[in-house]
């Protein structure tokens, strides 16, 4: 079935993450990344989790019972300058692989996240 209308922007986009790693997730994605957390909804706050955004994307960390890391689906996140995120990840024990420059426009690696999560840094270049 074909749809006329064009679709709506992304509203979230959700990864999992074990249950009771909120705090680890703050450590990396608020201290280390960036990111800024948002509050959930009361009505969702019993489930676990935290919610964060960037500005223009908002990231669902959700509690997963039967987690697993994703290891080839992932986030990519922009930095105005990726070394200095880097210097900050490899300081805080978290090792950015090689930098990639396949990608029209971009310089990127990849480093995962507390839990396994792989994620992708990019810089325009």
């Amino acid at each position: 079935m074909y749809h006329t209308s064009s679709p709506a922007p992304i509203h979230h986009v959700m990864t999992a993450i074990p249950a009771g790693g909120e705090d680890t997730a703050r450590r990396f994605y608020v201290d280390l990344l960036g990111l800024t957390e948002e509050p959930k909804p009361p009505t969702l706050g019993s489930r676990g989790g935290i919610w964060l955004a960037t500005g223009s994307l908002s990231l669902h960390l959700g509690v997963d019972p039967a987690f697993a890391p994703a290891t080839k689906a992932h986030i990519a996140l922009v930095y105005d300058n990726l070394g200095d995120v880097r210097n900050t990840l490899s300081a805080a024990g978290f090792e950015p692989g090689e930098l990639e420059h396949e990608l029209p426009g971009f310089v990127r690696c990849y480093v995962s996240d507390p839990f396994g999560n792989r994620i992708e840094l990019m810089q325009p270049q």
